[in-house]
Protein backbone atom coordinates (compact mmCIF):
# COMPACT_ATOMS: atom_id res chain seq x y z
CA UNK A 1 0.00 0.00 0.00
CA UNK A 2 1.42 3.07 -0.66
CA UNK A 3 0.75 6.09 1.24
CA UNK A 4 2.26 9.09 3.04
CA UNK A 5 3.99 10.54 6.06
CA UNK A 6 1.33 12.47 7.07
CA UNK A 7 -1.04 9.81 7.06
CA UNK A 8 1.11 6.96 9.18
CA UNK A 9 -1.10 7.06 11.91
CA UNK A 10 -3.51 5.06 10.43
CA UNK A 11 -1.63 2.26 9.40
CA UNK A 12 0.51 1.47 12.53
CA UNK A 13 1.90 -2.25 12.07
CA UNK A 14 0.74 -2.62 8.84
CA UNK A 15 3.12 -2.72 5.73
CA UNK A 16 2.89 0.71 3.54
CA UNK A 17 5.13 2.10 1.07
CA UNK A 18 6.81 5.13 1.09
CA UNK A 19 8.04 7.41 -2.05
CA UNK A 20 10.49 10.62 -1.53
CA UNK A 21 13.94 11.93 -0.64
CA UNK A 22 16.56 11.34 1.80
CA UNK A 23 17.04 14.29 3.89
CA UNK A 24 19.64 13.12 6.17
CA UNK A 25 21.09 9.54 6.78
CA UNK A 26 23.30 7.82 9.07
CA UNK A 27 24.82 4.86 9.02
CA UNK A 28 26.40 2.19 11.77
CA UNK A 29 27.60 -1.16 10.48
CA UNK A 30 25.00 -3.39 9.66
CA UNK A 31 22.34 -0.30 10.13
CA UNK A 32 20.98 2.92 7.92
CA UNK A 33 18.77 4.91 9.67
CA UNK A 34 17.19 7.41 7.01
CA UNK A 35 15.06 10.21 7.27
CA UNK A 36 12.87 10.02 4.35
CA UNK A 37 10.69 12.87 3.14
CA UNK A 38 8.18 13.00 0.78
CA UNK A 39 6.51 16.39 0.65
CA UNK A 40 4.44 15.86 3.51
CA UNK A 41 6.53 15.19 6.83
CA UNK A 42 9.58 13.52 7.30
CA UNK A 43 9.97 9.52 8.99
CA UNK A 44 12.70 7.59 9.75
CA UNK A 45 13.32 4.63 8.25
CA UNK A 46 15.33 1.73 9.75
CA UNK A 47 16.89 -0.80 7.66
CA UNK A 48 18.75 -3.59 8.87
CA UNK A 49 21.39 -5.31 6.76
CA UNK A 50 19.50 -8.88 7.54
CA UNK A 51 16.39 -7.83 6.70
CA UNK A 52 16.96 -6.48 3.41
CA UNK A 53 18.59 -7.34 0.10
CA UNK A 54 22.36 -6.82 -0.35
CA UNK A 55 21.77 -4.15 -3.70
CA UNK A 56 19.33 -1.70 -1.53
CA UNK A 57 21.27 -2.22 1.74
CA UNK A 58 24.49 -0.98 -0.70
CA UNK A 59 22.39 1.35 -2.55
CA UNK A 60 21.29 3.01 0.64
CA UNK A 61 24.89 3.68 2.17
CA UNK A 62 25.92 5.34 -1.35
CA UNK A 63 22.42 7.46 -1.69
CA UNK A 64 23.72 10.76 -0.33
CA UNK A 65 20.96 13.68 0.30
CA UNK A 66 18.41 14.16 -2.18
CA UNK A 67 18.80 10.61 -3.83
CA UNK A 68 15.46 9.51 -4.81
CA UNK A 69 14.38 6.54 -3.22
CA UNK A 70 11.01 4.13 -2.04
CA UNK A 71 10.36 1.97 0.69
CA UNK A 72 8.53 -0.64 1.94
CA UNK A 73 8.21 -1.53 5.89
CA UNK A 74 6.02 -1.77 8.35
CA UNK A 75 5.16 0.94 10.35
CA UNK A 76 5.58 1.37 13.81
CA UNK A 77 4.84 4.27 16.53
CA UNK A 78 8.00 5.21 18.59
CA UNK A 79 7.46 9.42 20.29
CA UNK A 80 11.29 9.32 19.92
CA UNK A 81 11.27 9.08 16.18
CA UNK A 82 10.63 12.17 13.90
CA UNK A 83 7.04 12.68 13.59
CA UNK A 84 6.14 9.91 16.08
CA UNK A 85 6.65 7.29 13.50
CA UNK A 86 9.10 4.80 12.64
CA UNK A 87 9.45 2.65 9.14
CA UNK A 88 11.02 -1.23 9.50
CA UNK A 89 12.72 -1.26 6.18
CA UNK A 90 11.90 -4.77 4.58
CA UNK A 91 12.21 -3.65 0.52
CA UNK A 92 12.41 -0.70 -1.63
CA UNK A 93 14.41 0.93 -4.81
CA UNK A 94 16.37 3.73 -4.86
CA UNK A 95 15.87 5.66 -8.30
CA UNK A 96 18.93 8.18 -8.16
CA UNK A 97 21.77 8.18 -5.90
CA UNK A 98 22.58 11.80 -5.40
CA UNK A 99 26.19 12.79 -5.00
CA UNK A 100 27.37 16.60 -3.57
CA UNK A 101 23.70 18.19 -3.43
CA UNK A 102 24.56 21.89 -2.81
CA UNK A 103 22.79 22.88 0.39
CA UNK A 104 23.79 20.44 2.93
CA UNK A 105 23.40 21.25 6.95
CA UNK A 106 25.58 23.89 6.97
CA UNK A 107 25.50 27.68 7.22
CA UNK A 108 24.90 28.89 3.61
CA UNK A 109 24.53 32.78 2.87
CA UNK A 110 20.86 34.04 2.02
CA UNK A 111 22.12 34.91 -1.72
CA UNK A 112 23.56 31.71 -2.06
CA UNK A 113 20.71 30.35 -0.84
CA UNK A 114 17.97 32.77 -3.05
CA UNK A 115 19.82 31.78 -6.33
CA UNK A 116 19.37 28.19 -5.55
CA UNK A 117 15.98 28.86 -4.11
CA UNK A 118 14.96 25.73 -6.58
CA UNK A 119 16.62 23.62 -4.38
CA UNK A 120 15.72 25.71 -1.08
CA UNK A 121 12.52 25.18 -1.12
CA UNK A 122 13.22 21.59 0.13
CA UNK A 123 14.95 22.28 3.59
CA UNK A 124 12.54 21.72 6.75
CA UNK A 125 11.74 25.47 7.35
CA UNK A 126 10.88 26.39 3.63
CA UNK A 127 8.57 23.52 3.84
CA UNK A 128 7.02 24.82 6.72
CA UNK A 129 6.63 27.67 5.42
CA UNK A 130 5.05 26.88 2.08
CA UNK A 131 2.34 24.18 3.65
CA UNK A 132 1.48 27.16 6.34
CA UNK A 133 1.06 29.41 3.03
CA UNK A 134 -1.39 27.01 1.21
CA UNK A 135 -3.17 26.88 4.83
CA UNK A 136 -3.75 30.74 4.87
CA UNK A 137 -5.30 30.31 1.03
CA UNK A 138 -7.15 27.37 1.92
CA UNK A 139 -8.67 28.96 5.07
CA UNK A 140 -8.87 32.40 3.21
CA UNK A 141 -10.99 31.14 0.49
CA UNK A 142 -13.13 28.60 3.09
CA UNK A 143 -14.08 32.24 5.14
CA UNK A 144 -14.89 34.27 2.05
CA UNK A 145 -17.45 30.89 1.16
CA UNK A 146 -18.82 30.84 3.74
CA UNK A 147 -19.68 34.40 3.96
CA UNK A 148 -21.35 34.30 0.66
CA UNK A 149 -18.23 35.90 -1.11
CA UNK A 150 -17.97 34.95 -5.12
CA UNK A 151 -14.27 34.92 -6.46
CA UNK A 152 -14.48 36.98 -9.74
CA UNK A 153 -10.53 37.83 -10.18
CA UNK A 154 -9.38 40.88 -11.85
CA UNK A 155 -7.20 41.33 -14.94
CA UNK A 156 -3.36 41.37 -14.47
CA UNK A 157 -3.00 43.90 -18.13
CA UNK A 158 -4.54 47.21 -16.81
CA UNK A 159 -4.63 50.76 -18.78
CA UNK A 160 -4.51 52.41 -15.73
CA UNK A 161 -3.37 53.13 -11.92
CA UNK A 162 -5.19 52.50 -9.19
CA UNK A 163 -3.01 54.29 -6.58
CA UNK A 164 -0.66 56.39 -9.10
CA UNK A 165 1.98 55.76 -11.57
CA UNK A 166 5.33 56.06 -9.96
CA UNK A 167 5.44 51.88 -8.93
CA UNK A 168 3.79 51.02 -12.22
CA UNK A 169 5.32 47.96 -14.12
CA UNK A 170 5.03 49.28 -18.35
CA UNK A 171 5.14 47.43 -20.78
CA UNK A 172 4.17 47.64 -24.51
CA UNK A 173 0.90 46.19 -25.68
CA UNK A 174 0.52 45.73 -29.10
CA UNK A 175 0.23 49.21 -30.58
CA UNK A 176 -0.27 50.95 -26.75
CA UNK A 177 1.03 51.07 -23.62
CA UNK A 178 -0.37 48.58 -20.68
CA UNK A 179 0.26 48.43 -16.82
CA UNK A 180 0.97 45.41 -14.75
CA UNK A 181 -1.47 45.53 -11.77
CA UNK A 182 -0.63 47.22 -8.94
CA UNK A 183 -4.45 46.22 -7.05
CA UNK A 184 -7.04 44.39 -8.58
CA UNK A 185 -9.93 46.28 -6.43
CA UNK A 186 -11.46 48.34 -9.01
CA UNK A 187 -12.52 45.97 -11.12
CA UNK A 188 -13.45 44.05 -7.92
CA UNK A 189 -16.24 46.92 -6.98
CA UNK A 190 -17.06 46.57 -10.77
CA UNK A 191 -17.78 42.65 -9.58
CA UNK A 192 -19.43 43.63 -6.64
CA UNK A 193 -22.11 45.68 -8.21
CA UNK A 194 -22.73 43.40 -10.44
CA UNK A 195 -23.07 40.09 -7.63
CA UNK A 196 -23.07 41.99 -4.00
CA UNK A 197 -20.11 40.89 -2.43
CA UNK A 198 -16.75 39.47 -4.33
CA UNK A 199 -12.97 39.11 -3.48
CA UNK A 200 -10.56 38.59 -6.27
CA UNK A 201 -7.12 36.79 -5.14
CA UNK A 202 -4.58 37.14 -7.04
CA UNK A 203 -0.26 38.52 -8.24
CA UNK A 204 0.43 41.98 -7.87
CA UNK A 205 3.16 43.97 -9.23
CA UNK A 206 4.96 46.90 -7.35
CA UNK A 207 8.07 49.28 -9.00
CA UNK A 208 9.45 50.32 -5.48
CA UNK A 209 12.64 50.82 -4.68
CA UNK A 210 12.47 49.10 -1.63
CA UNK A 211 14.84 46.92 -0.26
CA UNK A 212 13.11 46.13 3.25
CA UNK A 213 11.80 43.18 4.46
CA UNK A 214 7.89 43.94 3.86
CA UNK A 215 8.69 44.26 -0.17
CA UNK A 216 8.34 41.91 -3.27
CA UNK A 217 8.02 43.41 -6.86
CA UNK A 218 5.53 40.58 -7.31
CA UNK A 219 3.25 39.31 -4.22
CA UNK A 220 -0.59 37.83 -3.99
CA UNK A 221 -3.26 39.88 -2.78
CA UNK A 222 -6.24 38.96 -1.58
CA UNK A 223 -8.99 41.67 -1.87
CA UNK A 224 -12.92 41.60 -1.04
CA UNK A 225 -15.21 44.15 -1.78
CA UNK A 226 -19.08 44.37 -0.95
CA UNK A 227 -21.67 46.42 -1.85
CA UNK A 228 -24.08 48.35 0.55
CA UNK A 229 -21.11 48.82 3.17
CA UNK A 230 -19.55 50.94 5.02
CA UNK A 231 -16.21 51.29 7.10
CA UNK A 232 -17.44 49.41 10.00
CA UNK A 233 -18.83 46.50 8.02
CA UNK A 234 -15.41 47.21 6.05
CA UNK A 235 -13.48 46.57 10.08
CA UNK A 236 -15.76 43.62 10.79
CA UNK A 237 -14.89 41.85 7.84
CA UNK A 238 -11.10 42.27 8.33
CA UNK A 239 -10.83 40.93 11.58
CA UNK A 240 -13.03 38.25 11.53
CA UNK A 241 -11.04 37.29 8.30
CA UNK A 242 -7.75 37.28 10.52
CA UNK A 243 -9.09 35.41 13.37
CA UNK A 244 -10.48 32.68 11.16
CA UNK A 245 -7.66 32.32 9.31
CA UNK A 246 -4.87 31.52 12.16
CA UNK A 247 -7.67 29.61 13.43
CA UNK A 248 -7.11 27.21 10.30
CA UNK A 249 -3.96 27.10 10.04
CA UNK A 250 -3.41 26.49 14.04
CA UNK A 251 -5.96 23.59 13.58
CA UNK A 252 -4.24 22.25 10.32
CA UNK A 253 -0.54 23.07 10.45
CA UNK A 254 0.58 22.18 14.07
CA UNK A 255 3.60 20.03 12.86
CA UNK A 256 4.87 22.57 10.33
CA UNK A 257 4.46 25.55 13.34
CA UNK A 258 6.74 23.09 15.42
CA UNK A 259 8.74 23.12 13.10
CA UNK A 260 8.98 27.11 12.93
CA UNK A 261 9.17 27.00 16.51
CA UNK A 262 6.07 29.42 16.01
CA UNK A 263 4.22 29.89 19.73
CA UNK A 264 0.62 28.37 19.47
CA UNK A 265 -0.46 30.14 22.57
CA UNK A 266 0.45 33.65 20.82
CA UNK A 267 -1.79 32.75 17.86
CA UNK A 268 -4.41 31.43 19.67
CA UNK A 269 -5.11 35.27 21.01
CA UNK A 270 -6.24 36.65 17.63
CA UNK A 271 -9.65 36.58 18.69
CA UNK A 272 -12.08 39.31 17.95
CA UNK A 273 -12.69 42.08 19.24
CA UNK A 274 -9.40 43.75 18.03
CA UNK A 275 -8.00 46.79 19.68
CA UNK A 276 -8.66 50.24 17.30
CA UNK A 277 -7.36 53.81 17.60
CA UNK A 278 -7.25 56.84 15.21
CA UNK A 279 -4.46 58.19 12.83
CA UNK A 280 -4.46 61.13 15.28
CA UNK A 281 -4.15 58.99 18.72
CA UNK A 282 -1.88 56.81 16.66
CA UNK A 283 -0.08 59.93 15.95
CA UNK A 284 0.20 61.55 19.70
CA UNK A 285 1.60 57.85 20.59
CA UNK A 286 4.27 57.77 17.99
CA UNK A 287 5.25 61.76 18.75
CA UNK A 288 5.81 60.81 22.36
CA UNK A 289 7.79 57.50 21.46
CA UNK A 290 11.86 58.25 21.64
CA UNK A 291 12.53 56.16 18.50
CA UNK A 292 10.07 57.77 16.12
CA UNK A 293 10.69 60.69 13.91
CA UNK A 294 7.40 61.19 12.40
CA UNK A 295 6.00 64.04 11.48
CA UNK A 296 1.88 64.76 11.73
CA UNK A 297 0.59 64.73 8.51
CA UNK A 298 2.72 62.25 7.12
CA UNK A 299 1.50 58.45 6.30
CA UNK A 300 3.12 56.01 8.95
CA UNK A 301 6.92 54.25 7.98
CA UNK A 302 7.74 51.24 8.45
CA UNK A 303 9.01 51.87 11.95
CA UNK A 304 6.03 53.81 13.11
CA UNK A 305 4.05 50.59 12.30
CA UNK A 306 6.37 48.32 14.09
CA UNK A 307 5.63 50.32 17.12
CA UNK A 308 2.32 50.58 16.92
CA UNK A 309 1.81 46.70 16.07
CA UNK A 310 4.41 46.22 19.32
CA UNK A 311 0.88 47.66 21.67
CA UNK A 312 -1.29 44.97 21.68
CA UNK A 313 -1.24 41.00 21.68
CA UNK A 314 -3.75 41.27 18.51
CA UNK A 315 -3.54 43.03 15.38
CA UNK A 316 -4.46 47.22 15.77
CA UNK A 317 -6.82 48.98 13.46
CA UNK A 318 -5.43 52.21 12.86
CA UNK A 319 -8.66 54.32 11.09
CA UNK A 320 -9.24 57.90 9.85
CA UNK A 321 -5.90 58.60 7.61
CA UNK A 322 -5.76 62.12 6.40
CA UNK A 323 -7.14 62.49 3.06
CA UNK A 324 -3.32 63.98 1.45
CA UNK A 325 -1.62 60.39 2.23
CA UNK A 326 -4.33 58.06 0.75
CA UNK A 327 -5.76 56.87 -2.25
CA UNK A 328 -8.69 58.95 -4.15
CA UNK A 329 -11.29 56.80 -4.36
CA UNK A 330 -11.06 56.58 -0.66
CA UNK A 331 -14.68 58.01 0.39
CA UNK A 332 -13.96 61.31 3.25
CA UNK A 333 -15.32 61.56 6.38
CA UNK A 334 -18.47 63.70 6.50
CA UNK A 335 -17.73 65.10 9.70
CA UNK A 336 -14.16 66.17 8.68
CA UNK A 337 -12.81 66.60 5.21
CA UNK A 338 -9.40 66.44 5.92
CA UNK A 339 -9.72 62.73 7.10
CA UNK A 340 -10.77 59.07 5.05
CA UNK A 341 -13.26 56.59 5.92
CA UNK A 342 -10.38 54.32 5.47
CA UNK A 343 -8.16 51.70 8.02
CA UNK A 344 -4.31 49.55 7.88
CA UNK A 345 -4.47 47.04 10.00
CA UNK A 346 -0.85 46.38 11.55
CA UNK A 347 -0.20 42.68 12.50
CA UNK A 348 1.34 41.73 16.28
CA UNK A 349 5.10 41.83 17.19
CA UNK A 350 6.30 44.31 15.13
CA UNK A 351 4.87 43.33 11.37
CA UNK A 352 3.21 46.05 10.32
CA UNK A 353 0.23 46.75 7.74
CA UNK A 354 -1.29 43.91 6.78
CA UNK A 355 -4.63 45.00 5.27
CA UNK A 356 -5.32 48.52 4.35
CA UNK A 357 -8.76 49.39 3.47
CA UNK A 358 -12.02 52.33 2.77
CA UNK A 359 -15.15 53.11 2.52
CA UNK A 360 -15.12 53.94 -1.65
CA UNK A 361 -15.97 57.31 -2.61
CA UNK A 362 -19.47 56.80 -3.91
CA UNK A 363 -20.31 60.42 -4.99
CA UNK A 364 -19.79 60.95 -8.95
CA UNK A 365 -18.63 64.53 -8.58
CA UNK A 366 -16.76 64.19 -5.94
CA UNK A 367 -14.91 61.13 -7.97
CA UNK A 368 -14.60 63.46 -10.46
CA UNK A 369 -12.86 65.66 -8.65
CA UNK A 370 -10.33 63.38 -6.62
CA UNK A 371 -9.13 62.25 -10.11
CA UNK A 372 -8.61 65.90 -11.61
CA UNK A 373 -6.92 66.54 -8.17
CA UNK A 374 -4.34 63.61 -8.45
CA UNK A 375 -3.94 64.64 -12.18
CA UNK A 376 -4.99 61.39 -13.97
CA UNK A 377 -6.23 60.42 -17.29
CA UNK A 378 -10.01 60.98 -17.27
CA UNK A 379 -10.49 58.94 -19.96
CA UNK A 380 -8.91 55.71 -18.80
CA UNK A 381 -11.70 55.93 -15.49
CA UNK A 382 -14.59 55.80 -17.58
CA UNK A 383 -16.07 53.09 -17.17
CA UNK A 384 -14.89 53.37 -13.34
CA UNK A 385 -16.53 56.60 -13.04
CA UNK A 386 -20.22 54.29 -14.40
CA UNK A 387 -20.21 52.92 -11.42
CA UNK A 388 -21.04 56.02 -9.61
CA UNK A 389 -23.15 56.71 -12.68
CA UNK A 390 -25.62 53.77 -12.50
CA UNK A 391 -26.74 52.83 -9.28
CA UNK A 392 -24.00 53.73 -6.90
CA UNK A 393 -24.09 52.81 -3.59
CA UNK A 394 -22.19 52.69 -0.32
CA UNK A 395 -19.81 49.99 -0.85
CA UNK A 396 -16.38 49.22 0.82
CA UNK A 397 -13.12 46.92 1.02
CA UNK A 398 -9.76 46.37 1.67
CA UNK A 399 -6.39 44.86 0.50
CA UNK A 400 -4.21 41.81 2.28
CA UNK A 401 -0.90 41.13 0.97
CA UNK A 402 -0.59 37.31 1.51
CA UNK A 403 3.25 37.31 1.89
CA UNK A 404 3.15 39.34 4.66
CA UNK A 405 0.47 37.59 6.20
CA UNK A 406 1.87 34.27 5.94
CA UNK A 407 5.36 35.75 7.19
CA UNK A 408 3.05 37.20 10.47
CA UNK A 409 1.41 33.76 10.82
CA UNK A 410 4.87 32.00 10.38
CA UNK A 411 6.85 33.91 12.55
CA UNK A 412 9.24 34.82 9.55
CA UNK A 413 11.24 38.29 9.66
CA UNK A 414 11.28 38.71 5.53
CA UNK A 415 8.77 38.07 2.98
CA UNK A 416 11.09 36.79 0.02
CA UNK A 417 10.96 33.39 2.16
CA UNK A 418 6.99 33.30 1.85
CA UNK A 419 6.53 33.19 -1.54
CA UNK A 420 7.93 30.35 -4.11
CA UNK A 421 10.34 32.20 -5.87
CA UNK A 422 10.81 35.91 -5.09
CA UNK A 423 10.92 38.79 -6.91
CA UNK A 424 12.92 41.91 -5.46
CA UNK A 425 14.89 45.04 -7.04
CA UNK A 426 17.65 42.77 -7.23
CA UNK A 427 16.55 39.41 -8.16
CA UNK A 428 14.63 37.64 -10.59
CA UNK A 429 16.47 33.68 -10.79
CA UNK A 430 15.59 31.43 -10.53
Amino acid sequence: MITTIEKLAEHVDQTVTLRGWIYNKSSKGKLHFVQLRDGTGVCQCVAFKKDVDEELFENIGQAGQESSLSLTGQVRADDRAPGGFELSIQSGQVHQIVDGYPITPKDHGTDFLLSRRHLWLRSRRQWAVMRIRDAVITGLRNFFDREGFVCVDSPMFTPNACEGTSTLFNLDYFDRQAFLTQSGQLYAEASAMALGKVFCFGPTFRAEKSKTRRHLTEFWMLEPEMAYAELEDVLSLAENMLSATVAHVIEHRGPELEVLERSVETLQKIVPPFPRMTYDEAAKILAEHPDSSFEYGEDFGAPDETILSNLNDKPLMVTHYPSAVKAFYMKRDPKDDSKCLCVDVLGTEGVGELIGGSQREDSLDLLLERIQEHDLSMEAFEWYLDLRRYGSVPHGGFGLGLERCVGWICGVEHVRECIPFPRTMQRMEP
